[in-house]
């Protein structure tokens, strides 16, 4: 930040306000949603498992659905001990909207309410989750979907949304360190229990013979999804929330899709007639793993694929590669580092990764520049280089962009926020830097950006 010290900005930026009614309303006097965060326990295994972080009693972090184009006004209220905020992954808000501590605003201490109020601009699968104290909150569970619908219904018969997660147990259901200075320094920390929306192979029960709109994020702090769908008439409609424009390959056992921390994809399903369960598969290695399954039921509907509804696209502003300018960022290991200072949201003593060779010093160090400069208004390429041997998904915050191209592999050129880089990738992406302010820019897998694989934007 210049100009002024950041903390002052930001108090003067952020209000802290009253939670208001419970609601949700699409006209111009939205009705503010409470939500409040709060220690909760759950039974994954034969005993509850204490001390996760929801906001319900119970049960994981509610789906919240808006429109697109309307306002959507959120009371946050920390029910926590520790500081906390909440980020929109995804979504291209105001900045003073984004929940990212010391950079957009304050952090939310215990009892106090934040009200993030900001009109989506585009329809799509998003999520949310906390931006300070994020592994240790992540982790115990406060991880959650955000569904913008299109102004108007495109015609799903279905439409589900899976919230993709690991929890790391012990055979008892007690949580296990979620942080290991092994795993940051390598491919992150592994959970043992994998979920969907917290179940282990959930049944739901879709209209038989109808069109379903399968919606997965990978919501986890570390593990990348690999993907097997059903062999039934289908495609991918979807990506990061945008529909896409480049079709994508149908993800099977011999060439499954990877979902990286982060990534959001929907599906659009054929269902057969009433019969056997469809299973959704991922792989552990290279062993099959069922992870949920949908069970047709009813009258059959009879459709087909030609009956797949056709996504309006969103509203983003279509860079211009011509004349763009070309920005590298290299990713890789660290070099030495004092620890990472976060301030009120925690502090690090390991260092392990940077951006451009120099790791992120914390959120509550003053004077650190940004990462990269983005003129307004401009397109930009922006050449994302992996030195390491393990995999990152970057996530750029405000923004979207489009791969153009890579060294190692072929990548569909569909819009989205999160990429995955593969070992000792380069990966060239085109965006239109249209939204000001200091967006964050970071690893995904929350290890990596916690020991310094995180930096923000600036456009301006």
């Amino acid at each position: 930040m210049t100009g002024m010290r950041r903390r002052d900005l930001l108090i003067g930026a952020g209000a802290c306000l009253g939670a208001g009614a419970f609601g949700v309303s699409h006209g111009m006097a939205a009705a503010p949603v409470a939500l409040r965060s709060r220690r909760t326990s759950y039974q994954f295994r034969d005993t509850p498992t204490q001390g996760l972080v929801s906001l319900a009693d119970g049960a994981p972090p509610p789906l919240l659905r808006v429109r697109q184009g309307a306002r959507a006004v959120f009371d946050y209220t920390n029910g926590l001990e520790d500081y906390s905020t909440i980020h929109w992954h995804g979504i291209r808000l105001p900045n003073a909207m984004d929940g990212v501590p010391y950079l957009t605003q304050f952090p939310v201490g215990q009892g106090e309410t934040f009200r993030y109020d900001f009109t989506p601009p585009d329809a799509g699968t998003y999520w949310y989750h906390p931006h300070c104290r994020t592994m240790e909150q992540m982790a115990q569970g406060l991880t959650g979907l955000l569904v913008v619908e299109e102004r108007e219904d495109p015609g799903f018969d279905a439409d589900l949304a899976f919230n993709l997660k690991d929890f790391r147990l012990d055979d008892a259901g007690a949580m296990l360190p979620y942080f290991t200075p092994r795993g940051a320094a390598r491919g992150g920390t592994l959970g043992n229990v994998q979920t969907v929306n917290w179940q282990n192979d959930p049944v739901h029960e879709v209209p038989a013979g109808g069109i379903v709109r399968l919606r997965l994020a990978a919501t986890d702090t570390t593990r990348v999804y690999k993907l097997v769908l059903p062999d039934l008439p289908g495609r991918i409609i979807a990506w990061d929330g945008h529909p896409v424009d480049a079709p994508m390959p149908w993800p099977t056992l011999e060439a499954p899709l990877l979902l990286g921390p982060g990534q959001r994809v929907d599906v659009a399903l054929v269902m057969p007639p009433e019969g056997a369960d469809i299973a959704l598969t991922g792989l552990l290695g290279y062993t099959p793993h069922r992870m949920a399954r949908l069970r047709p039921v009813g009258s059959d509907l009879g459709r087909a694929a030609g009956d797949i509804p056709v996504l309006l696209p969103n509203p983003i502003a279509r860079p211009d590669p011509a004349g763009a300018e070309v920005h590298e960022v290299v990713f890789g290991w660290s070099p030495d580092g004092s620890g990472v200072n976060n301030g009120l949201c925690g502090t690090y003593d390991y260092v392990f990764w940077s951006i451009n060779r120099s790791p992120w010093p914390g959120d509550a160090v003053e004077g650190v520049g940004p990462v990269l400069n983005l003129a307004q208004g401009r397109s930009h390429v922006l050449r994302l280089r992996n030195e390491s041997p393990n995999l990152h998904p970057i996530h750029l915050h405000g923004l979207v962009f489009k791969p153009l191209r890579s060294n190692l592999r072929q990548i569909p050129a569909n819009y989205g926020d999160t990429l995955l880089l593969l070992k000792n990738e380069v990966v060239d992406v085109l965006l239109q830097a249209d939204n000001p302010g200091d967006w964050a820019f970071h690893c995904h897998v929350i290890e990596h950006q916690k020991t310094g694989l995180s930096g923000y934007v600036r456009v301006g």
